[in-house]
């Protein structure tokens, strides 16, 4: 009989269904259509046989889930509904109840046990790892160039006279005159004149990498010295001068401000090996299935 079939007969079986229901839709169970629920059930036969597959392993035979853990995993489900009426409520309309569900926690916590036993026999991280994938992956730890810029825009709108074509160049032309002469205005008039978004920020753009903008503001700014104004500039929105504030040089992070991150990347990678390679031997030696 397949979990499918033996629905809630199988115990737990109906906490995996639930959970399918919720992490595809966000759902519970009485609300699923019939795809809907087909989609859960291939979860749940999934993670219900996984679990049960790991459950009856040795290592399982040797884990002891204290009492107080269970309760303690229940009162963080319990936490989320405003009081027990409305969490029993909640489990009655997805066939399950309070001794069900400290099952099924029961069931997880000793999975999770389980899992971490396997992972802590993977294979340390040394610093010659950490340093080799440092050398192999030099792209994942450099930085290119990047500019703080802010800019202001006058758009170009045929149905507003003021935003016609050249009534928007000659507002930017007098705010470019502007700044000719005082450029630490610029923040004053993004704040005035500025119709974008970003006038609410005085301008602000924020740290820019090549290709974040329109490839004619982009040529720009990466062109310009720190602290300079562009030229009046056009794309399919409007006119625009931009303000290159500062100049963040390309840098690579060096391998001792790496190493830690390297370390922890590298030594998750090493628990999800050794368990994946834990469960093959597991599955071999049940014959390949997978029985509830």
């Amino acid at each position: 009989m397949s979990a499918v079939m033996a629905g809630e007969a199988l115990p737990g079986y109906r906490y995996h269904l639930l959970r399918g229901a919720l992490e595809h839709f966000s759902k519970n169970l009485a609300e699923l259509d019939e795809r809907q629920m087909a989609v859960a059930r291939v979860q749940a036969d999934k993670t219900w046989g996984l679990e049960s597959l790991v459950l009856g392993s040795p290592e399982a035979t040797e884990i002891v889930i204290p009492a107080e853990q269970v309760d303690a995993a229940f009162a963080e489900v319990a936490g989320r509904y405003a009081d027990d009426k409305a969490l029993h409520a909640d489990l009655a309309a997805n066939g399950l109840d309070e001794a069900r569900l400290r099952q099924a926690l029961y069931r997880e916590l000793v999975f999770d046990s389980v899992m971490q036993r396997v992972s802590s026999r993977r294979l340390k991280v040394s610093q010659i790892d950490a340093r080799l994938y440092y050398e192999l992956h030099p792209e994942k730890f450099s930085q290119p160039e990047q500019r703080t810029a802010r800019q202001i825009l006058v758009t170009i709108n045929e149905d507003f006279v003021e935003n016609t074509r050249p009534a928007a160049r000659a507002r930017i032309g007098r705010i470019a005159a502007k700044l000719a002469v005082s450029p630490n205005r610029f923040v004053d008039q993004a704040r005035k004149h500025s119709e974008c978004p970003s006038a609410l920020e005085d301008g602000k753009l924020g740290t820019l990498s090549r290709g974040q903008l329109f490839a004619e503001l982009d040529g720009a700014l990466f062109a310009m010295r720190e602290g300079g104004i562009s030229d009046v500039l056009e794309t399919e929105v409007g006119f625009h001068l931009l303000w290159c504030e500062k100049i963040l040089p390309a840098r690579t992070l060096p391998f001792s401000r790496a190493e830690a991150g390297i370390r922890q990347l590298l030594d998750k990678r090493n628990q999800r090996n050794c368990q994946k390679a834990w469960l093959k031997r597991l599955k071999a030696d049940k014959g390949g299935g997978v029985a509830p």
